[in-house]
């Protein structure tokens, strides 16, 4: 029996591939599907089954493209209402991979369609639960924004979810191992650990769910509280992963067109959006006015999702050399299908035609010290939680993702001391602004991390 963990950092997401005795399955898959096929062949196995733990809202998963090219049943929890065919599974339904058996445990609350799989050992012993987002290591997904939208209030996701957690996984073995769906940085919970496998008798003592330290009315207080809203593409996501999508490899077919300037120039509209995906402190230096950076060495993915809010948005690439496929399928994680090009040679190419360039500035922390005192206007784009641990004086705090709903609190007329945790949000904070017209702004380099060691006072 061989079980292993497919992670993407980028999405803090967690896929598995189980083989046993020539045959396999593949829980929540990305959707593309190489990675799994080639495992596969690896292992001389056929895959057998697909099992989505629940219709994601964070990515679009491969079990379309994946059961298109192995033949692979795909299996959902019970409540699931698929628009393409599928097995449902009664709760406690036992599948046979090779020599071991899956056992899918419904556990509804994060949806109600959430479904976890119990792997048996060729011997009949508990090994591993794959939990998706019903139980994440030091925490639990919260109530998923497509089901409130379906009129189940959060409340109510958060106590049938207890009852999951307590009542289904709880009296499990203690000397099992859980493989969640997302780790720390999804948004699909609120403090998940760094850590991607744990066993269940540490979580039993460490995570609120499962140690007791909360009764079913606490507990749905502790989860409700302070929701942070949904990135926007989520409820696209559900729809794509519920209704059907490309094969990835069709919309790389369709995106990874070369454009000259002059080519480029004649995609510029209302309706087109440019993405610069590369590093922030080459974005800084030049880039196309009313571009949107958001770097690939960063959480790209998700921020993609939540700063471009509708994924039929058509986007025109800035890369670096060799990265355009790569920016394409990243994006296609998150449904953003509609890439129409790429920059043929990079910015580079830009400027050597002498088109017109825009620039942002930046600031050392050290010489912010220097101008800390005076009248000027300093923003916080990090998520409020993150102030917990501190922050400047007179400091405002707009965080990052709703940051285009509350232009309206900062002055065009003012100039912006923009920072982050680090730099790579603030230079996506700043290229947003600078879009709708900011022109007086500077980047912290370094952001909080470096202004903390700088000698600013922090609140």
């Amino acid at each position: 029996m061989v079980v292993k963990q497919i992670y993407t950092g980028c999405l803090s997401q967690g896929a598995y591939f189980i083989e046993s005795n020539g045959e396999a399955a593949v829980i929540d898959p990305l959707r593309e599907v190489s990675h799994y096929l080639d495992l596969a062949n690896k292992s001389n196995s056929k895959i057998k089954y697909i099992f989505e733990t629940h219709f994601h809202a964070d990515f679009v998963s491969g079990h379309l493209t994946l059961s298109k090219k192995t033949d692979a049943r795909i299996v959902y929890g019970p409540n699931a209402k698929p628009n393409f065919p599928s097995l449902i599974a009664k709760d406690n339904q036992v599948f046979k991979i090779g020599k071991v058996t899956l056992t899918a445990i419904h556990t509804p609350g994060h949806t109600l369609e959430s479904t976890s799989y119990l792997l048996k050992d060729e011997y009949g012993k508990d090994n591993c639960i794959f939990t998706g987002d019903t139980l994440f290591l030091g925490d639990v997904g919260i109530p998923d924004v497509a089901q409130r939208y379906m009129g189940v209030s959060k409340e109510e996701l958060a106590g049938i979810l207890y009852d999951s957690v307590n009542k289904k996984i709880k009296p499990l073995s203690d000397d099992i191992l859980v493989y969640p769906g997302h780790g720390a940085g999804s948004a699909c919970g609120k403090n998940m650990m760094k850590e991607t496998v744990d066993t269940l008798s540490n979580q039993k003592k460490i995570n609120y769910a499962l140690n007791g330290s909360y009764n079913k009315i606490d507990f749905i207080k502790e989860l409700t509280d302070n929701l942070p809203d949904p990135p926007t593409y989520f409820p696209s996501n559900v729809k794509l992963n519920q209704d059907g999508y490309l094969d990835f490899n069709e919309v790389l077919k369709n995106s990874l067109k070369p454009l000259n300037v002059e080519d480029f120039k004649s995609h510029l509209n209302n309706n087109t959006l440019i993405l610069d995906v590369r590093n922030q402190d080459e974005f800084k230096l030049g880039f196309i006015p009313g571009s949107i950076f958001i770097g690939l060495n960063g959480g790209f993915a998700p921020w993609a999702g939540s700063v471009i809010k509708d994924i039929n948005t058509e986007i025109l690439l800035v890369c670096e050399k060799n990265k355009e496929a790569e920016t394409i399928m990243r994006l296609s994680r998150v449904g953003f299908d509609n890439v129409i090009g790429y920059l043929k040679g990079g910015f580079k190419s830009w400027t050597e035609s002498n088109q017109e360039i825009d620039t942002i500035n930046s600031i050392s922390p050290k010489n912010l010290k220097d101008i800390i005192d005076s009248d000027i206007s300093l923003l916080d784009v990090r998520k409020n939680t993150e102030r917990e641990n501190g922050f400047l004086k007179d400091s405002i705090n707009i965080p990052l993702n709703v940051i285009d709903k509350n232009l309206k609190e900062l002055n065009k007329k003012k100039t912006h001391y923009i920072h982050c945790a680090g730099g790579y949000r603030s230079m996506i904070a700043c290229s947003i602004l600078k879009r709708y017209g900011y022109d007086f702004l500077y980047d912290v380099s370094g952001g909080f991390s470096k202004i903390r060691n700088s000698g600013i006072n922090i609140l």
